[in-house]
């Protein structure tokens, strides 16, 4: 038959492979992400032994039962890699019967909304909700035949290659950057930018402007939550086009800044700082921001930064960072592939969404053709 009704189960199998040798390293571990991919660890893994850890080889699952707390989506990844990883004792490894479904099927399948909701409803606990093993084999899916399942895993690779090709372009854009701003570092003078800078104090204090933003870790200003009382902003920050904002606390070492790119004024938490450039054609403020955001620079604002419950890189001490600053034109150009480093970013994550979202119609239509044969 072309097309058959299956409980996964019968194709899956789960791995207990542990590192008990210290056959892999900690550059091998990864963390599991809602985004179905693997990512580098955020867990601190000083003194942390690696033996109890499992091993993910090439063509194998890796996910985490526990799916509160996670947006109602399901941490799961396929190692589509030559590599082999390490993931945390807690998550479960398998492997599919490669004969009757090819992998990266699967993970298309995995790949749906439809499967995270599924996988959300299934979850029973009280603090943690697992989606235990057992509800993973119990799940019920419409299988055509490999030679189908293959033609539309290739549709799928050919998008996934493209999208991987613009990115290699993306990283070149910024290695550029990176190579001007070190050559820059060698050949010009760095000076302190605090006199090039003023401190933007200016409060909403007609209540007249009512879009409030935030500052993400990402380096970008984002709509508020909800949950911001738009009835009174009165003393909340302005800021105009090309001024700069930034969260003093750097908890979690993180520095949250950005620049507007907004021709109209808006405004953000009275505990931001806000700043702008004096004199434009001195240091222009993309070239500046593109200083900020560099994590050598990241890196010195939280070394710099001071207190108890909350660390705080305040405004005297942003002042004091060097950096060079060359002729004008050149800092325009550097800022100007630094936009376009940014610009094919935004278009690269949306390819990658695209292609995520693309998955429900890949395997609707492998249904649909294994039907008519």
């Amino acid at each position: 038959m072309a097309l058959r009704k299956i409980k996964l189960g019968k194709y899956i199998c789960q791995s207990e492979e542990k590192n008990s040798n210290l056959e892999l390293s900690i550059e091998n571990v990864r963390g599991i992400s809602t985004q179905k991919m693997f990512i580098d660890t955020k867990a601190n893994m000083e003194g942390v032994s690696l033996k109890n850890y499992k091993i993910v080889r090439p063509n194998q699952f890796a996910y985490v039962p526990d799916t509160s707390r996670r947006g109602d989506k399901i941490s799961l990844a396929f190692n589509n890699t030559s590599e082999s990883y390490l993931v945390s004792s807690i998550s479960v490894v398998f492997y599919v019967d490669e004969k009757e479904i090819n992998p990266e099927y699967l993970f298309m399948f995995f790949n749906r909304p439809e499967f995270d909701r599924y996988s959300r409803y299934n979850s029973f606990g009280s603090a943690r909700e697992p989606f235990n093993w057992e509800d993973m084999c119990d799940i019920e899916m419409e299988l055509p035949d490999i030679d189908t399942q293959l033609k539309f895993v290739k549709t799928y690779l050919v998008m996934q290659e493209n999208q991987k090709s613009y990115e290699r372009g993306i990283d070149d854009l910024k290695l550029v950057c990176e190579g001007y701003i070190e050559k820059l570092k060698k050949t010009t003078e760095c000076k302190e930018i605090g006199s090039y800078l003023e401190l933007k104090r200016e409060r909403n204090s007609d209540d007249k402007i009512k879009d409030v933003f935030g500052v993400s870790n990402t380096l970008k200003f984002i709509k508020a939550s909800s949950t911001v009382d738009t009835g009174n902003l009165t003393n909340y920050k302005i800021v105009n086009h090309e001024d700069i904002a930034y969260v003093p606390t750097t908890h979690m070492k993180i520095w949250a800044t950005a620049i507007s790119d907004r021709t109209e004024p808006f405004v953000v938490s009275p505990i931001y700082e806000v700043f702008g450039v004096k004199d434009k054609q001195k240091l222009n403020p993309e070239y500046l921001f593109l200083w900020l955001c560099r994590e050598q620079t990241i890196r010195y604002a939280y070394f710099n930064s001071w207190g108890s419950a909350r660390e705080n890189f305040v405004y005297d001490d942003l002042c004091s960072i060097k950096m060079p600053i060359p002729k004008i034109e050149i800092q325009r150009s550097i800022a100007n592939i630094y936009k376009c480093y940014i610009e094919r970013k935004s278009i690269n994550e949306l390819l990658k969404n695209q292609i995520k979202n693309i998955c429900p119609i890949l395997i609707k239509g492998s249904i649909e053709e294994a039907k008519e044969d």
